[in-house]
């Protein structure tokens, strides 16, 4: 097991065969946590908040497609363009 030293700013070198054995790469981010009394670094991927919320709708149903052809995709597009108007015009003579 490969011992690495706190440097004078709290710093510490991962070992190579570590690294390469959970692919870190230079720039990952690591989340750090205690857990009795070990410390733990697993590696975390960061989503863009826009992308979160589109894979939330898209879990949840709200989503079109997946579509054969582009013209399937218009076609949906247009049907969905005369629903909202439909509904926002119903709204707007309440």
């Amino acid at each position: 097991m490969p011992l690495v030293r706190v440097k004078t700013k709290f710093q510490v070198t991962l070992p190579t065969a570590l690294r390469a054995q959970m692919g870190v790469k230079v720039g990952d981010l690591l989340e750090a946590k205690v857990e009795k009394g070990k410390m733990t670094l697993v590696p975390k991927t960061v989503i863009d908040r826009g992308i979160a919320e589109s894979l939330e709708d898209y879990k949840s149903g709200r989503s079109y497609g997946p579509f054969d052809s582009a013209e399937k995709l218009l076609i949906s597009l247009h049907r969905n363009l005369k629903r909202s108007k439909t509904k926002s015009s119903s709204r707007s003579r309440s």
